[in-house]
Parts: structure tokens; C-alpha cells; sequence
């Protein structure tokens, strides 16, 4: 059976474009067309698409508050159409805030001059959300619950470190100097869901890997700082890793971890190879822990398409780390956790719920 789009854009020219890109696909149906985002609840209520492609600037209804409305009423993966600008940035932050699970940058060049790119980039996004929301619409996806931006108050402690305290943590197996973290689709809200939990005084410093354009990284970044007790910052080539902070590797580019005289540990972002398909790549960063960190890593892959982060968590593996994946039932696409799963190196396969208190327990 088709997956069945729903496609919401002010713009004449754009709603034409894309059910042109999509037109030739048999396994994406397109059931409607919507012009704004009032239009686009009704006919979402209606319809029961599987996916949603949505426009951020609309008249009547904006696609933010769009979002939020339809996923008030029941869980569809919604798929935001972005402009790739710091104030584009913002909003498809805000977008993803409301619900939206991943995001498409839109850009009339693109579709002109890289048709058959851009067509293979977005029908292939469309089927992986679409059948993972398919599979998982007989329940509350967790990635649905929007963002939060408030801080646990000073001197309260969080719903994590209340619940932590009823556990005994079990005998440590290793001594854990790094925890490293890679996710691509529907990452922005697995990595907010884990970092938020994370007291002020957590022991291990963070690399972060998120696919994302350079023009996001930074925003996406700076809001992280904003709703989190550890520190969270874009990466920079020269930083040195620090316990409680979070390092987050910039878009368009590569990040790998270099162990120093004395212990400490320094990143180094480059422009990289360029025959890379991700940038940044998951396994590059893993790949980099294994000769600066053998054994004394805690690697985890998130939520994600594709197998990025897969080769380098056996490498990983293979020097005594532990390897983690989300699971499929909380992820918005099962590609790189389920290739981790299915390579048997995964130590633990957990909910994206528990995934912060484990990782508490942990070290």
C-alpha cells in the first residue's frame, strides 16, 4: 500500500513541483494538496495521511501552529520545507518544537537545476517517516512531545534524578571517559529529550553528531545551551573537552576527538573528505574515539536513516566500548540503530524514554 502524502504549501508553483517530484513514485500516493495551515488540519483530520510535507510561511495559519493542531488531534510525521538561513533556521527550529520530525531544505534552485537530487532526497524521506509513523500510529510517538524551554528550577531536582535515586546502580564494568552521541532524522528532539536530563554536574564531557546544514548546527546548538543544565556549544576545532559540556559537531564539516599529553581530549573540525556523503559523519567522530579512547567510550546511535555510525561503533566495539541504540518503536526512522542492532553490537537497545537515566546509571 502507498504511503499517503499530504502536501501543504501557499505557493502554487511549489504545491505543482512537488507532486511532479512525487508523481512518478509508486509507493507515495498524494491525497491532497492544502493551501495553508488551516486547510492543511482540516484535510489532515479528514485524510489520515501518513506523512505531511509542510510550509512554514502560510497566510490564514502559519505551518507551526499548523503542526501543533494536528498533532493535538492525532499522530502524523510532519516533514517541514525550510529556507536554509539563520532566520530559516529559527523557524524550522520552532517548527520542530511543535512536533515536526525532520525537515527538507526549500530552495527554488534546487528544483530547477537538481531535480532528480532533490526527488530522490525527499520521496526517500517521505516512505521512511511515513511507514515508521505508519507502524507506530497505534501509539503516542514519543518524538511528538514537543520541546520544553524551561529549565529545571536551581536547588529542584529533575524528574530524571528523582527517578535515579530509586535505583541501585549496577556494578560498572568500565570507567567510562567519554560519552559520544550520533542521530540524523529525527535526532533535534531524541538529542533534547536525553541532554535536558543530564544534571549540571555530569561527569563525562559530550561529542554530538547531528546531520545538519551548517546553518543550523549553531542555532540548533545555542537553543540546546538555552533549555539544559550542561553546557552545549557548537564545536570548535582546538576545544578541549570538558566534563558537563556537550559538543556539538558543525554542519558541513567533520569532528574527531585527539587524546593529548596528560589525558585531556581536544576536538579537530576540518572540512574533511569530500566524497563523505554525511557531513558531519557519525563514523568518522567514532572512528577518531577509537584511537584517543580505546575501551573507555559510551557510544550511542539514535534515531536515523541510513547506516551512518554503524562501521565505526564495531571499530568501537572492538576496543571494549559499549555500544547503544534506540529502539525502533521510539524512533522516527530505524536505520542506524536498527544497523548497529543488526550488526550484534549493541549492548543495550532502550526506549528513548529511559535513555538518559540509563546513561546516569551508567556512569
Amino acid at each position: 500500500m502507498p504511503i499517503k502524502v499530504l502536501v501543504v504549501d501557499d505557493s502554487n508553483f511549489f504545491r505543482r513541483q512537488i507532486l511532479k517530484l512525487l508523481s512518478d513514485d509508486d509507493d507515495l500516493e498524494v491525497v491532497d494538496t492544502a493551501e495553508n495551515g488551516k486547510e492543511a488540519v482540516e484535510k489532515a483530520l479528514r485524510l489520515k495521511p501518513d506523512v505531511i510535507t509542510m510550509d512554514v510561511e502560510m497566510p490564514v495559519m502559519d505551518g507551526i501552529t499548523a503542526t501543533r493542531e494536528i498533532l493535538r488531534h492525532q499522530q502524523i510525521p510532519i516533514l517541514i520545507f525550510s529556507s536554509l538561513t539563520t532566520e530559516g533556521a529559527k523557524t524550522t527550529l520552532d517548527a520542530m518544537d511543535a512536533g515536526a520530525v525532520d525537515f527538507i531544505p526549500k530552495r527554488v534552485e534546487d528544483i530547477s537545476q537538481k531535480k532528480d537530487e532533490v526527488k530522490e532526497i525527499l520521496c526517500k524521506r517521505l516512505k521512511e517517516i511515513g511507514r515508521q509513523g505508519r507502524n507506530n500510529s497505534s501509539r503516542k510517538h514519543p518524538l511528538h512531545e514537543s520541546f520544553s524551554h524551561e529549565k529545571v528550577p536551581a536547588g529542584r531536582p529533575s524528574k530524571v534524578a528523582k527517578l535515579s535515586t530509586l535505583f541501585t546502580p549496577p556494578p560498572r564494568t568500565a570507567k567510562f571517559k567519554l560519552l559520544a552521541i550520533g542521530t540524523s532524522t529525527g535526532g533535534p528532539l531524541a538529542l533534547q529529550k536525553i541532554l535536558k536530563s543530564l544534571p549540571k554536574n555530569f561527569p563525562l564531557p559530550i561529542v554530538l553528531v547531528q546531520h545538519m546544514p551548517a546553518t543550523f548546527t549553531s542555532a540548533f546548538a545555542q537553543r540546546l545551551n538555552q533549555i539544559c543544565d550542561i553546557s552545549i556549544k557548537q564545536a570548535s576545532n582546538g576545544d578541549q573537552l570538558e566534563a558537563g559540556h556537550a559538543y556539538l559537531a558543525p554542519g558541513g564539516q567533520q569532528m574527531t576527538v585527539k587524546k593529548l599529553i596528560g589525558g585531556s581530549y581536544q576536538l579537530k573540525v576540518f572540512d574533511g573528505d569530500k566524497s563523505l556523503t554525511y557531513k558531519p559523519s557519525v563514523d568518522v567522530t567514532f572512528t577518531s574515539i577509537v584511537e584517543s579512547c580505546p575501551g573507555d567510550a559510551l557510544a550511542i546511535v539514535l534515531t536515523g536513516m541510513g547506516a551512518d555510525g554503524c562501521e565505526g561503533a564495531k571499530k568501537l566495539k572492538a576496543s571494549g566500548s559499549q555500544i547503544w541504540a534506540q529502539d525502533e518503536a521510539s524512533s522516527v526512522v530505524w536505520g542506524m540503530p536498527a544497523a548497529v542492532v543488526g550488526a550484534g553490537i549493541a549492548e543495550k537497545v532502550i526506549p528513548l524514554a529511559d535513555i538518559s537515566n540509563q546513561i546516569i546509571r551508567a556512569v
